[in-house]
């Protein structure tokens, strides 16, 4: 059994795939000192160090991700591994590496191409500006890329500071581990470490706002949270070299797209695709099947009521996961158009996320066009996997919203005077699903989920009460025997506590001054989402959000996450 006890340990299974495979930038320096904003014009990443924080502090790390490991949980705390993850690797002694590695990455939003934005006009300057990864190890079988996010400024800051504060780095290593135990794709949360004495400013809201843009500059403690997955390649970064390609940048622009392809085939998706095929083979299987990921990955999300708030191409994993807890958020009161970022619109709001996902599907498969310009076959194979986009993403929320409803065939007509119902009614998303999973007699106990004065509409209550009659003839449920197996069998599809802002909020304020009880609080909730906990957490993490919470800037909404 691997137990890794030491960094030293750790240091054994390093294996630095993308570092040793894909190609520098040959502008870089040579001791990864390479902080300045600046363009870069080829290469795959940017070897550059990271800036580590000051006097930096342990504040949790994941004890279920560190057991898959193999870590041991006293590392987490001891010197060495802090300095390492709190971007000091200056100590670091091979096989381990003192220089790690930032990527580059195009803009493109709801499939629209962006190259203005960048302070260049070029488009060569976007990329990982504070994200930095340090390490990649093979472990239990498993490839693993850690990255450090707040880990100093690259080439790609953009005039940026390259940190993160302590408020945004408690929301993404909470979301992580939470979103992994909801049994949705996700990247992970290792370590977080904040400063003891480094501090940034940042633009936020007064207390109490209602405000959609910050309006003060405060001062945060800055941080550092581990992420962690196979791969950190992005829809983004293939668009990035396509597009050189397409124009022909540089005498290795299609090389490099190439070798960007196999590469991201080998850390994904080496499991489905042989690697003895012809490259065009292989490009339309990856199509194919990150169609299926990405496809099901957006049902998943819909299922347990998360909205992604900006979902890019550049924020798109192509390894089919979740990736980039930005401005993203976890609805209570339902409304298809919820949108936690204020910046964000319609487009990228809770239920027109499968559309957001076929923008950027399609510039996944803008970008393998040039590796098929001579093989036509192939390229209307890819065409024909694109176009059928919206089919696939239908029949997979089809799938989700029956089980949801404990469905064996799905009802059109039921799904949808249920969502009148939900959006008349005002409805808390969770704890209705949740409720409904318990199979009641009558709408006593959906009547949990209803904000604001809707019991006392008679006609409305008599509505939900034919809906439930309805539904009920359409599970079917006849034995006591048959109604508690689809009972446990829908509670294993509706979680009963998601990580919403407002939650999120007490806990980073109180770590702010230093007391840590309610991160640890919210991991232990929220590593298990769908089990009946105690019942001082369901009274505190199972309810209704406060009305007087409603539209307050910061737990209604955020500005993009610093």
């Amino acid at each position: 059994m691997q137990d890794i006890q030491t960094l030293d340990d750790l240091a054994q299974f390093a294996e630095y795939s993308l570092m040793d495979t894909l190609n520098p930038d040959p502008n870089a320096t040579a001791d990864g000192v390479d902080h300045v904003p600046r363009q870069v014009f080829s290469g795959h990443y940017v070897p550059v160090k990271p800036t580590p924080i000051e006097n930096p502090v342990y504040i949790a790390h994941s004890k279920i991700f560190f057991k898959e490991l193999g870590l041991s949980d006293d590392l987490a705390a001891s010197e060495d591994f802090m300095r390492m993850f709190s971007g000091d690797t200056s100590h670091l002694k091979e096989p381990l590496r003192r220089t790690g590695w930032a990527t580059g990455y195009a803009l493109s939003i709801y499939g629209t191409e962006y190259y203005e934005q960048c302070p260049f006009k070029t488009g060569n300057g976007y990329g990982d500006g504070r994200a930095i990864s340090i390490l990649e190890a093979v472990l239990k079988g498993k490839r693993w890329e850690m990255q450090l996010k707040g880990g100093g400024r690259t080439p790609y800051c953009r005039g940026a500071d390259g940190r993160a504060v302590l408020r945004s780095s408690i929301r993404e290593f909470l979301a992580q581990e939470h979103m992994y135990a909801l049994g949705v794709p996700t990247s992970r949360s290792l370590s977080l470490y904040t400063s003891k004495t480094e501090t940034v400013r940042r633009p936020w809201f007064r207390n109490g706002s209602y405000s959609r843009d910050p309006e003060v500059m405060i001062e945060e403690n800055v941080a550092i949270t581990t992420r962690v997955a196979p791969s950190f390649l992005r829809v983004g970064q293939l668009e990035l070299f396509a597009r050189r390609a397409r124009k022909n940048e540089h005498p290795k622009a299609m090389e490099e797209l190439e070798i960007l392809i196999l590469h991201l085939i080998e850390r994904e998706y080496s499991d489905v695709i042989d690697k003895d095929l012809p490259l065009e083979e292989k490009t339309v299987l990856l199509a194919r099947e990150f169609r299926s990921r990405l496809t099901s990955l957006v049902a998943n999300w819909i299922r347990v009521g998360y909205c992604q708030g900006n979902f890019n191409g550049d924020n798109c994993a192509a390894g089919g996961f979740t990736l980039d807890y930005g401005p993203f958020g976890f609805i209570d009161m339902f409304d298809p158009k919820y949108q936690p970022w204020t910046g964000g619109g319609v487009h990228f709001s809770f239920l027109n996320q499968p559309q957001a996902a076929e923008q950027n599907f399609g510039m996944f498969c803008k970008s393998l066009e040039p590796l098929l310009k001579s093989h036509e076959q192939q390229m209307q194979q890819l065409h024909v996997i694109m176009n059928d986009f919206s089919k696939v993403m239908q029949a997979k929320m089809i799938q989700m919203w029956a089980s949801k409803l404990g469905l064996s065939v799905f009802n059109a007509a039921l799904f949808n005077e249920l969502i009148k119902l939900m959006i008349k009614t005002s409805v808390d998303y969770t704890i209705f699903f949740r409720e409904l999973s318990n199979i009641p007699e009558d709408i006593s106990t959906l009547a949990k989920s209803f904000y604001g004065d809707s019991v006392y509409n008679e006609a409305l209550m008599r509505s939900w009460s034919e809906w439930l009659e309805k539904w009920k003839a359409n599970i079917n449920v006849t034995t006591q025997e048959a109604r508690k197996k689809l009972s446990q069998e829908m509670k294993q599809v509706n979680p009963k506590y998601t990580l919403r802002e407002w939650f999120l909020v007490p806990a980073y304020k109180a770590a702010q001054k230093g007391d840590y009880t309610l991160i640890k609080e919210l991991q232990e909730v929220m590593t298990h989402p769908y089990d009946e906990q105690s019942s001082a957490t369901e009274a505190k993490y199972y309810s209704q959000k406060p009305a007087e919470l409603f539209d307050i800037a910061g737990v209604s909404h955020v500005s993009c996450s610093s």
